[in-house]
């Protein structure tokens, strides 16, 4: 397990890192692509072995295991989402989409019993199995529609590959900088320095959604990656 936890340290800064690249880079810029690729296979590889984790060592995996299953299949469909449509990524989708309804019944199951016992199960608060559930079952519902009406085009896909991306680096954040707050030196163990970094994924996140949802940057990262060898002017990031 030893060799498993260093790789998973290892996967989830190079995550950490490369997500918030991503996040800031121009869209649709080589940088942003890039970034975003590097995040991918770092996120997923950081969730499988977190989970294999979780569950050979049993560190709290009614919250890890749920954690890191939605973690991957955010990542997955953000991803599928921006891809041609073809057979691996039909499966693909699939996938994800049994896997965020399974992580939203179960964490859901689990508040209740945890709301149900004063607030906490297994000494877990209640606050992430509701997180879990409810992104896990919205999630789902959004797979559904696509598997049913087919690839999304326009602000909709857009929105889609942000929100899926964000939130999954934001589950990423949380579990380092809150999760695991006790590995960082005391003067700087201050809640508040600690939440910073967590907060302003989901600020950039609505901040990027309200670009795509006014058309203010659409066509900026629509035709970023076809254009990618035109010169042109760059939109610069939200700060």
């Amino acid at each position: 397990m030893r060799t498993t936890l260093l790789f998973h340290i290892a996967a989830g800064g190079l995550g950490l890192l490369s997500g918030f690249t991503a996040l800031y880079a121009t869209k649709g810029a080589t940088l942003h692509r890039r970034a975003g690729t590097v995040f991918v296979y770092a996120t997923l590889a950081m969730s499988f072995a977190g989970m294999t984790i979780a569950i050979v060592s049993n560190v709290a995996p009614a919250v890890n295991v749920p954690a890191a299953g939605l973690t991957a299949a955010l990542v997955i469909s953000s991803l599928t989402t921006l891809q041609e449509t073809s057979v691996v990524t039909r499966w693909l989708n699939l996938a994800s989409t049994l896997t965020v309804f399974a992580v939203g019944v179960v964490s859901l199951s689990f508040a209740v019993e945890a709301f149900a016992n004063g607030g906490t199960r297994g000494g877990m608060p209640a606050f992430p199995f509701v997180m879990f559930g409810v992104v896990g079952l919205l999630a789902g519902a959004g797979d559904l529609r696509v598997l049913r009406s087919g690839p999304l085009r326009g602000r909709r896909r857009l929105t889609r590959h942000l929100w899926r991306m964000c939130f999954a680096l934001f589950i990423a954040a949380l579990s380092f900088f809150i999760g695991q707050a006790k590995v960082f030196p005391e003067p700087v163990r201050i809640m508040p320095l600690l939440a910073t970094p967590v907060l302003a994924v989901l600020v950039t996140m609505f901040v990027w959604l309200w670009r795509v949802r006014t058309g203010r940057s659409l066509h900026r990262i629509t035709h970023g990656r076809r254009n990618a060898g035109v010169p042109r002017t760059p939109l610069p990031a939200p700060r």
